[in-house]
């Protein structure tokens, strides 16, 4: 077994390269905080590219940041701050919810998960923030895409392409993001009590008024003590983040105290404390319990979500609560992971994409992880595949068996994040 650790791009087109002339498969790892998402790897050489560091363009004026795939998120969370400015998608951390410490995540990996967080509602996630990669294919070979500026048009942009490809299609180097001024104060308003049905009309309403929310979640009965160390107790939380200057978000929160003043108790939480709230959403904190029963991540349609819900525990134990205005749902089950009964429930439901994050790995080797793709989409992907990586060096197996070479790229899965 080797182990390959690059500290430039040309160790990485090399690795690559003697890979794929010895056909040798390679898993790719940042800092390993994504490790266990995905099936057990089939690869028994390793591209670590924990080495491969460092912010190489940072124009704060011009709102764009470039950075090697290694780079720690964190550390790069901590140069945008001190300037004032965010990633707007607000890409999660899975470590807490993987047993790992958290700021572990790299840059690279930021685009190969395409990550979002609760305000991809109006932010978007990874992919459409990505203005450029230098990457290395599957077949051996360098190339870049996009470039350095916010307005650029250069043809197919396989930037976009790279985001969640889970490292299937070829080894980003260099990534390029597009990066916003954080907001000048944020404020949550919190309505009590609410069960599933009402928060899900509730957040329906904020979101579909003029008070411009950048986030909406429900903390279901329990759930809510398992966030910001206990201080909220047990009972359901309703969650709408406003944020923006400061008589702004005042003006607004007027405005949905206003509308939904009848829907149960409001409490406010502003700055630090709604950022530390987010982060815990953000990070699924309620399930981070440092044990490996099996957790999903749901993407449906909003108003079906909590039905798909309610009908699996007349089913299955599980615990759930919900993101993106309920239409991401985090579930997490008390026994084996059920893909069959949910999956079914989904399509019942109206429909959506189910990715199992957490399980113990004898799990992860026997239930599709990643959505089972439509046959259209299936041959798409695995035309894609040929043409960055025909002879499945990359990351084989992380996505779909091996031999399934129809839907060995996630291209619905990237879609969804």
């Amino acid at each position: 077994m080797t182990t390959f650790t690059p500290t430039i791009s040309a160790d990485v087109l090399a690795a690559v390269q003697w890979a794929v002339a010895e056909e040798a498969p390679l898993e790719i790892v940042g800092h390993g905080s994504k490790r266990a998402i995905g099936r057990p790897q089939q690869a028994e050489h390793t591209l670590d590219l924990s080495k491969l560091t460092g912010v190489t363009l940072y124009e704060p004026a011009e709102l764009v940041l470039s950075a090697k795939a290694g780079t720690p998120l964190a550390e790069i969370e901590k140069l945008l701050a001190d300037n004032g400015q965010r990633f707007d998608f607000e890409p999660m951390d899975y470590g807490p919810l993987l047993g790992q410490a958290p700021g572990r995540g790299t840059i690279g990996g930021v685009l190969a998960a395409n990550l979002a967080g609760p305000r991809r509602l109006k932010a978007g996630a990874a992919r459409d923030h990505i203005l450029g990669i230098h990457a290395v294919s599957g077949r051996g070979e360098a190339f870049k895409s996009g470039g350095r500026v916010v307005k650029n048009v250069t043809g197919y942009d396989l930037s976009k392409a790279m985001a969640g490809s889970w490292g299937t299609l070829a080894v980003a180097t260099d990534v390029t993001f597009k990066v916003l001024p954080a907001a000048e104060t944020e404020t949550t308003l919190i309505i009590r009590g609410l069960l599933d049905d009402n928060a899900t009309a509730a957040m329906s309403i904020a979101m579909g008024s003029s008070a411009e929310v950048s986030s909406a979640a429900h903390l279901p009965e329990r759930m809510a003590a398992r966030v910001l160390d206990g201080k909220f107790g047990g009972d359901p939380a309703t969650l709408l983040r406003v944020e923006g200057f400061g008589p702004s978000v005042a003006y607004r929160l007027g405005q949905l105290k206003q509308m939904l003043g009848n829907a149960g108790p409001l409490e406010e939480v502003a700055e630090d404390a709604s950022r530390a709230l987010w982060r815990d959403v953000r990070d699924v904190r309620p399930f981070a319990d440092g044990s490996d029963k099996p957790v999903w991540r749901i993407s449906m349609p909003p108003a079906n979500a909590h039905h798909m819900v309610l009908a699996l525990r007349m089913q299955a134990a599980c615990d759930a609560f919900y993101d993106w205005q309920g239409g991401l749902v985090w579930l997490r089950m008390e026994g084996e992971p059920e893909a069959d009964l949910l999956r079914g429930l989904i399509r019942q439901f109206g429909g959506g994409h189910a990715t199992l994050v957490r399980a113990a790995p004898a799990w992860r080797a026997s239930v599709p992880v990643f959505e089972p793709q439509p046959a259209a989409l299936a041959a798409l992907s695995a035309r894609l595949k040929a043409e960055f990586d025909p002879k499945a060096i990359l990351n084989p197996g992380r996505m779909v068996h091996s031999s399934d070479s129809a839907t060995s790229m996630g291209a619905t899965e990237g879609a969804t994040q």
